[in-house]
C-alpha cells in the first residue's frame, strides 16, 4: 500500500473510530487496515491511534497527522477535479429525511446515477443530529430552522405549508374560517425529536406570525403517523403541502384557513466546515437543488 492509500485508510479509521467500519468503507480486510496504520506509525516513529477493546481514538500526534492528511487528500481531489475531463467518483454518504427522499430525490435518482456512473450513493434516513465526521457521512438534508452548529448550511428550498383536517373531523367540530374560530377544536400533536415539545400550529396573518397550541388527544413523533391520524379524523394538522396533493384531490383531507397559512419551511443541506467540498458532494448538492425546484415549483430554491 502506497502512502496516499495509507493516508486514506488512516483518515477513515479516525473518522469511524473503528478499524472494522473503516475496512468496510474502503473495501479492504480489517487486517490490511490494521497493518496499514501500524506501518504508518513505524515510518513516522510515533503512535497515531490509541486502541482498546471497545474504543479507537487518535493520539495527539494522530490528531495532528489526521489534519494534515485531510488537507493533503482534499488538495489532491480538488486538483484532479479542476480538469474538465475529471468525473466525480467514489462512495457518497448522505443522510436525509425519508419523506423528502421518497418525494423529491428517489424519482430522479436513476438519471443522476446515469450521469455519474462512477458514483456509489449510500443514503440513510433520519432527522436526528448526526456527527458527520465520526459517522463518515458527507452531507445531510434537513427540514426546518437550523440550530447553531459548526457545519456549513446550504438552503436548497422553501416548502409551502398547509393546514388541514379530514371531512369526518369537520363534520363533528365544524369548519373554522378564521383563526379566532379555532376554540373548541383539537389538533394531532406532533412532538419534536429535538426538543420533545409539542409543536404549535402556526399562522401568518397580516405579516404577523401567531402560534396556537390546541388540545391534543393524540400525540405522535413520526410524520407518517401524523398524516394517518389526520386522515382518521383525529384532529387538525400542519405539514408541507406536497404531502397533501393527493389527499386534497380525492377529498381525504380538506385545506383550512388558506388565507393565513403557516410560514414556509426551509430545507437545507449541511456539510462539515473544515472539509474540502469534494466533486461528488458538489454535484450532489447541485442536483438536489434542481430536483427540489422541479418538484416544488411553487416555492423553489432559496439562497
Amino acid at each position: 500500500m502506497d502512502r496516499l492509500e495509507a493516508m486514506q485508510v488512516f483518515t477513515r479509521v479516525v473518522a469511524r473510530r473503528s478499524f472494522t467500519l473503516a475496512a468496510q468503507d474502503v473495501g479492504l480486510p480489517r487486517s490490511t487496515v490494521t497493518d496499514a496504520v501500524k506501518q504508518l506509525e513505524a515510518r513516522l516513529g510515533v503512535r497515531l491511534i490509541n486502541r482498546t477493546t471497545r474504543h479507537v481514538s487518535p493520539t495527539l500526534d494522530g490528531e495532528a497527522y489526521h489534519r494534515r492528511c485531510l488537507a493533503i487528500l482534499a488538495d489532491i481531489e480538488e486538483a484532479e477535479g479542476a480538469f474538465a475531463g475529471a468525473r466525480p467518483r467514489g462512495l457518497l454518504r448522505v443522510d436525509v429525511h425519508g419523506t423528502l427522499a421518497r418525494h423529491f430525490l428517489l424519482p430522479g435518482l436513476p438519471d443522476f446515477l446515469a450521469a455519474y456512473p462512477e458514483l456509489e450513493l449510500q443514503m440513510s434516513e433520519g432527522d436526528r443530529l448526526v456527527d458527520l465526521v465520526r459517522e463518515g457521512i458527507d452531507c445531510v438534508l434537513r427540514v426546518g430552522e437550523l440550530a447553531d452548529s459548526d457545519m456549513i448550511a446550504r438552503r436548497v428550498a422553501l416548502l409551502e405549508e398547509a393546514t388541514c383536517a379530514a371531512p369526518a373531523y369537520l363534520e363533528r367540530h365544524g369548519t373554522p374560517r378564521r383563526i379566532d374560530e379555532l376554540d373548541g377544536h383539537v389538533m394531532v400533536g406532533f412532538r419534536s425529536s429535538a426538543t420533545a415539545a409539542i409543536i404549535p400550529l402556526e399562522f401568518v396573518e397580516d405579516g404577523r406570525t401567531r402560534h396556537i397550541t390546541l388540545p391534543a388527544t393524540v400525540t405522535v413523533n413520526g410524520a407518517d403517523s401524523l398524516y394517518a391520524a389526520a386522515r382518521l379524523g383525529l384532529g387538525i394538522i400542519q405539514a408541507p403541502r406536497y404531502r397533501f396533493a393527493e389527499d386534497f384531490a380525492n377529498g381525504a383531507l380538506v385545506p383550512l384557513l388558506t388565507d393565513t397559512p403557516p410560514s414556509p419551511t426551509p430545507v437545507s443541506l449541511l456539510y462539515p466546515r473544515d472539509r474540502q467540498l469534494s466533486p461528488r458532494v458538489r454535484v450532489f448538492i447541485d442536483w438536489v437543488i434542481r430536483e427540489f425546484a422541479a418538484r416544488n415549483p411553487r416555492s423553489g430554491p432559496i439562497g
